[in-house]
């Protein structure tokens, strides 16, 4: 299979941290190693499903580490990698600029859910209609 050629630094970024739920992962594990449970606990809303599929890939791409420790009850730990701290930092900004204008987009995003609710209810009428 051919290797991926970007055309640019932030698609590669993309690449690592895209979809959902990987930064709040990354986010959630700087500070410290977690185990599964609190990682789980830590993020709101992230489905079990969702979370082990996340730190399976971003362990793939070396963003954490996973330990086992070989013990009865069982006990994994998943880690930051310095490769992953380095991503952290790069996203600390994004993190300071949406602590900054966290209302401002909350306002926005209840516009655009409006809007979507009247463009539904619209498309439902003229259903009806035809």
């Amino acid at each position: 299979m051919a290797e991926k050629t970007y055309c640019c630094g932030l698609e590669a970024a993309l690449d690592v941290i895209g979809g959902k739920w990987k930064v709040m992962v990354l986010w959630a594990l700087h500070p410290r190693p977690h185990r599964f449970g609190e990682l789980r606990r830590a993020i709101p809303g992230i489905s079990e499903k969702m979370l082990i599929q996340n730190l399976k890939e971003m362990e793939a791409d070396g963003i954490v580490t996973r330990q086992d420790f070989k013990e009865i009850p069982p006990r994994v730990e998943y880690a930051v990698t310095s490769f992953g701290r380095s991503l952290c930092e790069a996203l600390s900004p994004l993190c300071e600029w949406g602590q900054s204008h966290m209302a401002r987009i909350e306002t926005c995003k209840e516009s655009r859910d409006k809007v979507r609710a009247e463009k539904a209810t619209d498309t439902d009428v003229e259903n009806l209609q035809n």
